[in-house]
């Protein structure tokens, strides 16, 4: 405890009179004395009388533990005198003399002192004291070497470590150290003994901290991790919660208001001349894709000042644009047409750069691999194609059976492929393993969307519902929304705002639902369109802008009321334009 380097030696640390040093779990001691004897207050055993006290409005806080902890505290922060100013005007000693006799021993290299001062702990768990006492030797046996004192370092290890029964392979890996030099790189392939050897006195003592009981030892930055769980906790709680930095008070409570959600018409893009069927932001957040039934794709730019304007117009397709997707280095885009091909594009020049078809077959949907050298399509036949960037067909998958639906998702370490394989089953592909893993559904599949960080897959089903699956661990839905409209269009959701941590989704009576991910409170509905809204994306880097597309051929961009220009010069349409685009 206290502000000193690790590695300072050993003759640098001052010892009061009583021979204890003060504040030592993590290598610094107390370098003047206060007023009084410290050494005797040190020693000085608990008061039983204030044991039991315990402050705080609710009553539960327990006075000792809380005296310790802000002791602790200061001595991490390098506040000595307060720390031990602290002690003794309450009484209260943040360890024993026993403990603070172990510390000293610790950092001063007198290992077999320690391990019999370890031994007066009256630990019952026997364990305990093995796996300590291992600890401590190895930290001997590793400073012999060191000091290329190798008879020394061997009788360490056969009289004091190997009578301790660890296990024989960590044995083998210790003797192993006597032949190898860490500068002669034989110890690369043994990267725990590395850091093990590099450990300073001071790690060695937050290590032996971590078997100990709390009560013998206060964890390091104990007061650090409660507030931090408070602030976490509130951060939680709070259904608002979407600042674009993660900066909170300790000052006050935490809480957002309602302004922290894009909830306000910044832009109304107009461009398109047909229902608006898809969009996506680039993983950068620096552009913005959309493809429309007028059979163009778009790619929009976002500006510094987060206005949004066409960079390029995309024509080609023969028929409706139904799916876009981006590039992991957001330099290409695809495309995915209703005629059934797919369209590679150059984002910087709005070229295209290959056509992907197969004759006879369609394609449905498209992605991407990690690499960005190679992409997915699912065809008409029930199969997913795996392309080079030139158009050669690499494989064939059969049997995954995807469905007439343009959704398909490949996770960002290109591990795993996201399609669908029935009408309520999502098929999770190890492309590594081989592997199937199935997501069940009672209801039918509209779409599905995978979080940015693979690790939630948000399903859209017929009867109104969305449900939220955890992809990492065991796999299971873990959250349900209602609230959107949805009898018989294609509607696309997502996941966005500060750490994934909202819902939005389109509907078919023109508004757009944004639900907390984690309370799955509907917390605002925003209208504005005049049509159905099909599709809903959220910057992935800027959590205060979100984008809607919508049959009214516009797309509307959404931010903080703050954000809204002084003049607007909108030409909104004022009919109410139909979904052609169905999911029966």
């Amino acid at each position: 405890m206290g502000g000193g380097d690790e590695d300072e030696p050993p003759s640098k640390r001052k010892k009061l009179s009583s021979g204890v040093l003060i504040g030592l779990s993590n290598g610094s001691s107390l370098t003047e004395s206060v007023s009084g004897s410290l050494g005797e207050t040190m020693a000085r055993p608990l008061h039983s009388q204030g044991d039991d006290e315990m402050v705080g409005s609710k009553g539960v806080i327990k006075r000792v533990e809380f005296v310790r902890i802000i002791a602790k505290a200061l001595y991490s922060l390098g506040y000595n005198k307060s720390g031990a100013l602290l002690e003794e005007e309450s009484g209260i000693p943040l360890h024993s003399s026993l403990i603070n006799l172990f510390m000293q021993q610790i950092l001063e290299g007198n290992w077999d002192e320690s391990v019999r001062t370890l031994h007066e702990f009256c630990l019952l768990d026997e364990n305990i004291i093995k796996l300590a006492s291992s600890l401590i030797l190895e930290q001997k046996y590793f400073e012999l070497l060191d000091a290329e004192n190798f008879m020394e370092a061997l009788k360490t290890l056969r009289t004091d470590i190997a009578p301790l029964c660890i296990n024989n392979s960590r044995l083998r890996e210790l003797s192993s150290c006597i032949l190898m030099s860490p500068s002669n790189g034989l110890l690369n392939g043994h990267p725990s003994l590395i850091s093990d050897r590099k450990r300073s006195r001071s790690q060695l003592l937050e290590d032996l901290q971590k078997l100990f009981p709390a009560t013998l030892m206060i964890p390091e930055r104990r007061l650090e991790n409660l507030v931090e769980q408070a602030l976490s906790l509130q951060r939680d709680a709070c259904p608002f919660h979407n600042p674009s930095d993660q900066e909170m008070s300790l000052y006050v409570d935490h809480q957002c208001g309602k302004d922290q959600i894009p909830t306000h018409t910044l832009q109304i893009l107009q461009d398109h001349e047909d229902e608006v069927w898809c969009l996506q932001f680039s993983h950068n957040g620096k552009y913005l894709a959309s493809s429309s039934k007028d059979l163009s794709a778009i790619v929009w730019q976002v500006n510094v000042n987060n206005q949004v304007s066409l960079k390029h117009k995309l024509s080609g397709h023969q028929k409706s644009v139904c799916y876009v997707s981006w590039s992991p280095n957001d330099s290409q885009l695809l495309t995915c047409g209703v005629e059934g091909t797919v369209r590679r594009w150059d984002v910087a020049t709005g070229e295209c750069l290959h056509v992907y078809e197969k004759t006879g077959l369609g394609l449905l949907s498209c992605g991407w691999s990690a690499s960005g050298e190679k992409v997915f399509c699912g065809v008409t036949d029930k199969s997913i194609s795996v392309w080079d960037l030139n158009g050669k067909e690499l494989d064939v998958w059969k049997g995954k059976r995807t469905l007439l639906i343009s959704d398909l998702e490949v996770s960002s370490d290109g591990k795993w492929i996201i399609t669908m394989c029935g009408e309520n089953v999502i098929l999770l592909y190890n492309m590594e393993t081989k592997a199937e893993e199935f997501l069940e559904e009672t209801q039918t599949i509209i779409s599905f969307s995978l979080s940015i960080d693979d690790k939630f897959l948000l399903v859209n089903l017929c009867n109104q519902e969305m449900h939220l699956w955890n992809l990492k661990g065991d796999v299971k839905s873990v959250a349900k929304y209602e609230g959107y409209k949805r009898t018989r269009l294609l509607i696309r959701s997502c996941l966005g705002g500060l750490e994934q941590g909202f819902i939005a989704s389109g509907s078919e009576d023109s508004q757009v639902y944004i639900w907390h991910r984690d309370s799955m409170e509907l917390i605002e509905v925003l209208p504005g369109h005049s049509g159905a809204v099909n599709c809903v994306s959220w910057n992935p880097v800027n959590p205060h802008m979100l984008a809607s597309a919508s049959d009214d051929r516009t797309i509307r961009i959404w931010g903080l009321k703050a954000q809204i220009p002084k003049q607007k010069s909108w030409n909104c349409h004022g009919n109410h334009y139909s979904n052609g685009h169905t999911k029966k």
